[in-house]
């Protein structure tokens, strides 16, 4: 699992410990993943990243799949910091409008460049 997501082993256990990933245990104990615990570790990852802590994952990953396979929102319960789930939901969502304006303004450059006939 480290190899296949860049993760090291370290935080796969403790991310185990902190009850945010389940792996299967073999019977001489060895910890082995299913390919969905792949997404969900990068899932992991990225909501690390975007700032929310490992309680607030723990609350809500469960209800995180993906389309289609979502539970109903009435059968995902409330996390216990609603309004830090909040706070990070508009930086996740300052931090989209960022990267889409940076992609534009690169994709425009590239392009003015590449209509000059400039190659690299």
């Amino acid at each position: 699992m480290a190899a296949r997501t860049g993760v090291a082993p370290r935080l796969l256990r403790y991310y185990e410990e902190v009850g945010i990933l389940h792996p299967f245990r073999s019977s001489n104990g060895y910890r082995t993943y299913g390919e969905p615990a792949v997404e969900r570790v990068l899932q992991i990852r990225e909501l690390l990243e975007a700032g929310l802590t490992t309680e607030m994952i723990r609350e809500v990953l469960p209800c995180l799949g993906p389309e289609g396979e979502r539970p109903d929102p009435g059968q995902c319960p409330a996390p216990k910091d609603l309004d830090g789930l909040r706070r990070q939901l508009v930086t996740i969502e300052r931090r989209i409008d960022v990267l889409q304006r940076n992609r534009r303004a690169i994709k425009d450059y590239l392009r003015a460049w590449a209509e000059a006939g400039v190659s690299t």
